[in-house]
């Protein structure tokens, strides 16, 4: 475990590299056993891909002979010791998102089927056949980036962004899949559009998905696309 500071008030802890499935086990049982060890002091903790920052207040990790730093320090490499025998987190629970693609709700999925060599009836059985691992929320709120995207999918991300991607959007960019919780700007390769609202302000928790998280998605048709809203 590499440990670096981010400013005066947080320590990312940095645990391997890429976007790897054991990488993330090792991120989420080190940031499960910091949460478990409610430390006062400690006001977030942020897992992604291969890193875990937690943020923390100087006040309340200064004894006057260790410095806040060193302590949030000693702190982490302790909370890494205890998760370390099983290194595993909770098990993910599998989430299925319906998903129309093609046509008016898939507009990129022709340039993903070329690239790959398919028809786009194959990309959306390709997309839909595989079961994901989300490793980090992020972008914007509720985004999640989600790997195992099949191999014959991997699409380079689009040469101009678009201004505006609608909300519920699946897309593919690059070795991820992942699906726009609200409308924003985008450079990902839309190949279809989910009914599911990912991202709920007004619950707890807001994002329907979090890290850990499995996603296999189920191919709808139009009609129940707008049946379902």
């Amino acid at each position: 475990m590499r440990l670096e500071p981010l400013g005066d008030l947080a320590v990312v802890a940095t645990l391997g590299s890429g976007i790897d499935p054991d990488t993330l086990a090792s991120v989420l049982g080190l940031a499960e056993a910091i949460e478990a060890a409610r430390r006062p002091g400690i006001t977030d903790v942020v897992p992604a891909y291969s890193t875990v920052t937690a943020f923390y207040d100087p006040a309340l990790f200064s004894d006057g002979a260790v410095e806040p730093y060193d302590a949030v320090c000693r702190f982490l490499e302790g909370c890494l010791a205890a998760a370390a025998p099983a290194m595993r987190p909770s098990p993910g629970r599998l989430v299925e998102i319906p998903a129309c693609y093609g046509g008016d709700f898939g507009p990129d999925i022709a340039d993903v089927a070329a690239h790959a060599g398919l028809g786009s009836g194959e990309v959306a059985s390709l997309h839909a056949g595989a079961t994901y691992l989300v490793h980090a929320i992020g972008f914007t709120p509720g985004f999640p980036y989600l790997g195992g995207l099949p191999e014959k999918l991997r699409t380079p991300r689009r040469a101009t962004p678009r201004q505006r991607v609608p909300a519920g959007s699946v897309a593919i960019g690059g070795s991820q899949t992942g699906v726009y919780p609200v409308d924003s700007p985008g450079g990902w390769h839309i190949i279809g559009r989910t009914p599911a609202a990912l991202f709920r302000p007004h619950q707890s928790p807001a994002a329907l998905l979090r890290p850990g998280d499995r996603v296999r998605f189920k191919v709808i048709s139009a009609a129940e696309f707008e049946s379902w809203r």
